[in-house]
């Protein structure tokens, strides 16, 4: 077997410690073996992915753990949850899609997990699961509660961007995890040689200079032993470690078994002759356990698995309400202030306050982005930080946005609340699966219980010739997908109290700052931290005649153009939503009562954008209060240009907002 480092201590585990792992073991094998039989007679749906011939690798390893330390797994998870301790009849319930599952249903078998346990969960996504372990592992280490973070991955997993950007993250700030590699040699139905340029995955560890290894993972001792070093050493301070273990699972990639079957019988035969349980067996009768104790654990197995079906079948199924508080967890409630004094400050200076008394008042607060200490971001919304709470607290990233956001979404599972600066927001599509897949999900998936604190935040936005890759309003992206709180504050005033509240809030918030507004006005702000209500509109400007929504640097174009329309006799409210998800309808349709007219004007594409689901709602609700078609202005739908006079073409003007109303007015 291949190995990067010293060579594991030839070890003999104790007949108890056999006996242990055999227990977990063969819970696991007969977990696996009904929850087939159960899909064979149509009482599991959907699919599930089976673990049988990989016991040895979760059992080894999680012998070593403790309760404090976190796992993570992937798509087949059931072992690995079952090792940490998870109880196989909340196991079997969720794979039945039961109220008394570990996730109440919603998670199902690819997204099982407790986090009481500190088992962040199995995940659908291939790789996800470095990411996320880097993130309690960085949890684990801020707080320094000694704990370990184990991150499970298949070998097509390896294959990803995000294993080599987590095993980099891990090294550079000497996380306390293990990766474990749990190499079937089947990814899917692609063999392992056919996709992968190294002959062992653990070779790639010393590119990132840490140690890695090559086990047979069939072998429950090895991996026992191996495992011990690596975790061992994550917990002294010496930073990750990769061990691959080199295994087979027994069945096709899922339970569906509608795919060709691409492996040999003779390969077929020759691993299962290497059957983890039965080579165990083998080091017990060496080490002369009792016959009459193995018999009694299958016993105690057997009743615990008959017991599982028993819970699980007869076990009600979640109720539709249980939708209603699993996507979000509530809101708080804030006051926000009557008086705005009359200190000013720009946009940028207002953010940057947020985030000092923020991060004073909470010590779980951290930042993390690309050049965001010494430098302060591009943008200098960062400035001052580092100095004050030091690079625990402000760290600079890797350029590897993708990892650097979900280890933000595995700390605040962990118990922080991390903010991750986009350096330009259109470099958020290298983090879409983290936000998307990940963040926004997690607590749907575990039923509703779980909370995702974490704030993203950054410039978008055209206005200062950055040209097409560095310029998009993407509101509407993250507006379409529950899970997730869409603010965009247009003023210095709001930028403070919107993004105490974000940070101070238990839900992943995508917070939108516009380029053009750092470069703004100053306004009045006041000195003491406060927090605005998330979920609650402003009215800029009261008028009679129609009402214009506008977000982020169109407030102040719409603003002007309420003002120059007031001499033609043309009284124009302007409201602005300040949180674009949740939004608040009542005050829009408030407003729309009153004027019986609708513009809704923002910088992005018009496409799609965020003022067709205003306009939708409007005409779904007070269609009948309205004396004129909702008009949209938008963004032509191009990219943005870099010449000057294009881009000035292209982003909605003053000009274009006034005659728009003009005509609404004449309709």
């Amino acid at each position: 077997m291949t190995d990067t480092t010293e060579p594991t201590p030839a070890l003999q585990a104790s007949a108890e410690t056999l006996l242990k792992l055999f227990e977990t073991m063969f819970r696991i094998r007969r977990f696996e073996e009904t929850a087939t039989d159960l899909f064979k007679k149509g009482v599991i749906k959907g699919t599930a992915h089976s673990y049988i011939g990989q016991e040895a690798i979760a059992a080894g390893t999680c012998a070593n753990l403790t309760e404090q330390d976190f796992v993570g797994s992937y798509h087949r998870g059931h072992g690995h949850c079952i090792a940490k301790g998870a109880r196989v009849d909340r196991m079997l319930a969720e794979l039945l899609g039961k109220e008394t599952g570990y996730c109440r249903g919603l998670g199902g078998s690819m997204h099982v997990a407790d986090l009481e346990l500190n088992i962040l969960g199995a995940n659908g996504v291939v790789g996800a699961t470095m990411p996320l372990g880097a993130g309690a592992a960085l949890a684990a280490q801020y707080h320094k509660t000694n704990a370990v973070s184990i991150a499970f991955f298949g070998d097509g997993a390896a294959n990803q961007g995000v294993f080599h950007e987590a095993l980099n993250l891990a090294a550079v700030w000497k996380l306390p995890m293990v990766f474990i590699c749990e190499n079937n040699q089947y990814a899917l139905n692609t063999a392992f040689n056919q996709t992968t340029s190294v002959p062992q995955i653990a070779l790639r560890a010393s590119a990132y200079g840490v140690p890695g290894r090559t086990i047979d993972g069939n072998d429950a001792e090895e991996v026992y032993h191996a495992t011990r070093v690596a975790i061992e050493k994550a917990r002294s301070g010496e930073g990750p470690s990769l061990v691959e273990a080199m295994t087979w699972r027994w069945g096709p990639h899922s339970m569906r078994a509608n795919l060709r079957e691409p492996r040999t019988e003779e390969a077929m035969s020759a691993w299962k002759a290497r059957d983890p349980l039965i080579r165990l067996q083998e080091k017990m009768a060496t080490a002369r356990v009792p016959s009459a104790r193995i018999d009694q654990v299958k016993a105690a197995v057997e009743r615990e698995i008959e017991a599982a079906i028993a819970f699980a079948t007869q076990s009600p199924e979640p109720s539709i309400t249980i939708l209603d508080t699993a996507v979000y967890a509530p809101h708080h409630a804030h006051q926000e202030p009557t008086d705005r004094g009359e200190r000013p400050l720009t946009y940028t200076q207002a953010l940057n306050e947020a985030l000092h008394q923020e991060m004073e008042r909470d010590p779980s607060v951290l930042v993390l982005g690309e050049d965001i200490a010494e430098t302060g971001g591009i943008f200098q919304v960062t400035k001052g930080l580092v100095e004050k709470f030091g690079a625990t607290r402000v760290r600079d990233t890797p350029i590897s946005e993708a990892t650097f956001c979900g280890a933000a979404v595995g700390a605040a599972i962990a118990g922080l609340r991390p903010i991750v600066e986009v350096q330009i927001f259109d470099f958020v599509t290298q983090m879409m699966d983290m936000i998307v897949n990940q963040a926004a999900k997690f607590r749907f998936m575990n039923g509703g219980v779980a909370k995702v604190p974490l704030v993203i935040r950054g410039p978008q936005g055209g206005g200062i010739r950055l040209a097409a890759q560095h310029s998009q309003s993407l509101e509407a992206w993250f507006a379409h997908i529950p899970g997730l709180v869409v603010v965009a504050p247009s003023s210095a005033y709001d930028a403070k109290g919107l993004l105490t509240a974000a940070i101070r809030d238990d839900n992943p918030v995508i917070f939108l700052e516009h380029k053009m507004l750092y470069l703004g006005e100053k306004g009045p702000v006041p000195v003491e931290s406060y927090a605005i209500p998330i979920g609650k509109a402003d009215v800029k400007r009261e008028g009679k005649d129609v009402t214009v929504v506008a977000t982020q640097a169109m407030v102040a174009k719409a603003l002007s153009v309420a003002v120059l329309l007031e001499d033609e006799g043309i009284s124009v409210e302007v409201i602005d939503p300040r949180t674009i998800r949740p939004l608040d309808e009542d005050t829009i349709l408030a407003s729309v009562r009153k004027t019986h007219r609708l513009l809704i004007v923002h910088e992005a594409c018009k496409t799609g954008g965020f003022a067709a689901e205003v306009c939708a709602r409007v005409v779904e609700r007070e269609f009948g209060s309205l004396k004129a078609p909702v008009v949209r202005v938008a963004a032509y739908d191009t990219p943005m240009p870099f010449n000057d006079k294009l881009e000035t073409a292209v982003i909605p003007s003053r000009e274009a907002i006034a005659d728009a109303i003009r005509a609404v007015m004449k309709a």
